[in-house]
């Protein structure tokens, strides 16, 4: 990125069940909040992002609610989860190519006040190409993951009481969080103990649903030296897409094998310069997974790495999810990579909650999946570095 491109504001909306407030709103609430964080308004914003839970006819829609009227770039791209790494990693280039100087980026949806369970807004899933040789009813997303499970369990030993640390460490970090959906202070036993939903994943190896967003404003660096907040340099980026391949697929690899490679390439980095990581946890195994698929330790040692308290600030050696994560926290409209970003800027800025906030915190890294495991996904991550 060669020094082009930094985070200037950030904002995670406070509900996580937005009865009354519509998604335009939500949006506007981030967005607000985020120019706010920044020292800036949006009669500065020339550039705009958001997914396809935007409302309205693509981005434009949005602009013209929020009243962003000095826009000259665009990106509406929509790849699930992980579609607001891609925005982050699209707005640093688009910064450095001169496309735009202050670039908005917009996730908000309210899946629980709609009613509209696990699912993407405004991607119809009936109108993709493998439809007609899939199953009449799309299996639930925790169908997919599980098989994911039980594959690494078959390959490497993992064991369900090393899926329940992911939760754990989640959870004890979430207790610290007055805006967290789950605050609980949960044990491997509590875990084990909770309803089965898909073998060999329990109630609680899967993330929580809630309504909310969040917002991200990225600034040339010119800009970023001019603020009053603490700048945030993006260090590198890497997104990858793997697909199922007509079932030829290892479940136990994930995209983010390659987009991990190109992030740390484009840094400079390796996963041990790391102090903190963000990874996206809709359930306990996709942490597990994409620490392994990372580098953070070795293919089939994830569920050895994670245990014991290694993920738990202050405890383990790779603090992870210190806003409580998907599994505790927040995971806004299906789509949890936003507010990875949240949290790995705000350790970045050392603003994190004093008992999770990681002393060493100049390097850190928010990874995020879009799509499922178990098919086809979306990979995206992203370095950040405190300046």
């Amino acid at each position: 990125m060669a020094d082009t491109a930094y985070i200037a504001g950030i904002y995670e909306h406070p509900t996580r069940n937005a009865e009354g407030i519509s998604t335009a709103e939500l949006h506007a609430d981030v967005a607000f909040g985020a120019l706010a964080d920044a020292g800036l308004g949006l009669s500065d914003v020339d550039g705009f992002f958001c997914g396809a839970e935007a409302p309205g006819v693509g981005g434009f829609s949005m602009a013209e609610y929020l009243g962003l009227t000095r826009l000259r770039h665009m990106d509406t791209t929509e790849t699930g989860g992980s579609s607001y790494m891609v925005h982050l990693s699209h707005a640093a280039q688009a910064i450095a190519a001169g496309k735009c100087d202050v670039a908005l980026i917009t996730l908000a949806d309210r899946p629980v006040a709609g009613k509209a369970g696990p699912r993407l807004a405004g991607v119809d899933f009936s109108l993709i190409p493998e439809r007609h040789f899939q199953p009449p009813v799309p299996p639930f997303p925790m169908l997919g993951y599980a098989m994911v499970a039980r594959r690494h369990m078959h390959d490497f030993g993992t064991t369900s009481e090393q899926l329940a640390w992911v939760k754990v460490a989640a959870s004890h970090h979430a207790q610290h969080n007055p805006q967290a959906r789950l605050r609980k202070v949960l044990t491997v036993e509590d875990v084990l103990a909770s309803p089965m939903v898909a073998d060999p994943l329990h109630r609680d190896d899967c993330c929580v649903l809630t309504d909310g967003g969040g917002a991200l404003v990225v600034v040339r660096a010119e800009i970023a030296r001019q603020l009053k907040r603490p700048p945030v340099r993006i260090r590198g980026t890497g997104e990858a897409m793997q697909h199922a391949a007509g079932g030829r697929v290892d479940l136990t690899r994930s995209a983010g094998v390659r987009s991990g490679a190109i992030a740390f390439a484009e840094a400079g980095l390796t996963p041990d310069d790391i102090r903190y990581a963000s990874i996206y946890d809709s359930f306990t195994i996709t942490v597990i997974v994409e620490l392994e698929d990372l580098g953070f330790c070795p293919k089939g040692q994830g569920g050895r790495f994670v245990a014991d308290g290694n993920l738990i600030a202050g405890v383990g050696r790779l603090p992870v999810n210190t806003d409580g994560g998907g599994l505790c926290n927040n995971h806004p409209g299906n789509k949890g990579g936003m507010t990875k970003i949240l949290e790995a800027v705000r350790q970045c800025r050392g603003e994190a909650h004093p008992a999770v906030q990681v002393p060493r915190h100049d390097l850190v890294l928010a990874h995020g999946t879009g799509g499922s495991l178990a098919g086809q996904h979306m990979a995206a991550t992203v370095i950040l570095e405190a300046m």
